[in-house]
């Protein structure tokens, strides 16, 4: 039995014991799910995108636009959805991407999001935004995330510490230089760094702990009953005076975002380790090419799930020049707007080797912790397995372009 049946056995079989899925199936159902049970702020931050959302549109659109060509009589009885990524063979084309400030959706949703991962053998993409030290994640399949920052000390201590803890990829992100004009925190004035929220990978960093002593705070105003809260739970969790967490929060903003990042950012981070390294956030094929010449291992096409610029491509419409522009010598995954196991199969069809679900499993996260989050990746496996079978496949391998035909 495949995936896909297997599921749908479990499922229905529960039904008949009065027992439904703890996380609702379809997304948009899932994501109401999710935005009756959190607070307005984490809802925004999670759920929200740049501007008037276009992008995040236009990521739906492009998957709508690509339509699955079925064929038929082709014996897909025993159907393989395995890859093979940086010599792990993974037993679907689906990893879990890196989202900030997961204790939003859920009081140590990183590590509950990392064990879901994990038993069902799938990589979990470390955010250097999480709430949690990537230490404390597990040992599941890890990759991390990285923002290049201003410090080169922090980012080289941010990248020893992966190594170090059995992270078998790094990602540089590429497209928050500067946040995006998020309209959603925007109309509730909420950033969750500033409450010291999605900062644990600095806090417990030695190399960030001790340019804490060198920050020279402003005169404090008198300091909002959210913000003393916020004070009075870091210094719980880290024996600090409140002016520590302030410090810490300064420190965190003085160092974050970089503008000025260019490709020699790129060759410092290559430099620093010989893990694969990717790419993410390539939206154009020359930024592509360029990155084959830096000895990059992987590009992820992204537009940060529309949260960065409004009015951008969409990912999936930037996909297959970017995989021709790499000619098959490094793997492009893609990440923004994936939701169902449709989606998985047009994103392979146009080249990428895998896909990184986002929303998706934050929502499900909200809804029912580790096993939602666990819920759902196996909703997108079957899903995937599915309409695999029911397109005429019966491997990845067999995926292209010809698979699909573009709506007019």
């Amino acid at each position: 039995m495949n995936a896909g049946r297997e599921r749908q056995a479990e499922v229905f079989l529960a039904g008949v014991r009065g027992r439904r899925p703890r996380v609702p199936v379809d997304p948009v159902a899932l994501e109401g799910r999710a935005r009756g049970l959190l607070s307005a702020q984490a809802f925004a931050y999670l759920a929200g995108g740049a501007g008037a959302e276009s992008t995040m549109r236009a990521n739906r659109e492009a998957f709508e636009r690509r339509r699955i060509v079925p064929r038929m009589l082709r014996d897909v009885s025993a159907r393989d959805t395995s890859v093979e990524l940086f010599g792990r063979r993974l037993p679907a084309p689906l990893l879990l991407a890196p989202i900030g400030v997961l204790e939003l959706a859920r009081r140590d949703g990183d590590l509950l999001a990392a064990r879901a991962a994990a038993r069902e053998g799938l990589p979990f993409v470390i955010s250097s935004q999480a709430s949690l030290p990537m230490e404390a994640l597990g040992d599941g399949p890890r990759w991390f995330q990285l923002y290049r920052g201003t410090s080169d000390e922090l980012a080289e201590s941010f990248v020893r510490r992966a190594e170090a803890c059995g992270c078998e990829a790094l990602v540089l992100t590429l497209d928050t230089t500067q946040l995006g004009w998020r309209t959603r925190d925007l109309d509730l004035a909420y950033l969750p760094f500033l409450y010291g929220k999605g900062l644990a990978q600095y806090t417990s960093d030695p190399v960030f702990q001790r340019l804490l002593d060198d920050v020279v705070l402003p005169p404090a105003g008198p300091p909002t009953p959210a913000a003393l809260r916020t004070f009075v739970q870091v210094t719980r969790a880290y024996p600090w005076r409140p002016a520590r967490a302030r410090a810490v929060v300064k420190l965190f903003l003085d160092t974050f975002s970089k503008p000025s990042l260019d490709w020699d950012d790129v060759a410092f981070v290559r430099g620093l380790t010989t893990l694969p390294l990717l790419l993410k956030g390539v939206l154009h094929p020359d930024d592509a090419r360029r990155a084959l010449d830096h000895g990059v291992d992987g590009i992820v096409v992204s537009n940060h799930g529309g949260r960065q610029v409004d009015g951008a491509i969409a990912a999936l419409d930037a996909l297959q020049p970017v995989v021709e522009a790499v000619g098959g010598r490094i793997p492009v995954l893609l990440d923004s707007g994936v939701r169902g196991g449709a989606d998985v199969f047009k994103a392979l069809a146009l080249g990428a080797r895998a896909v990184l679900v986002g929303r998706t499993y934050a929502f499900a996260l909200a809804v029912a912790g580790e096993e939602g989050v666990r819920e759902t990746i196996r909703n997108l496996v079957a899903d995937f397995d599915l309409t695999l079978g029911l397109a005429g496949c019966a491997s990845v391998a067999e995926l292209g372009p010809e698979r699909l035909s573009e709506a007019g």
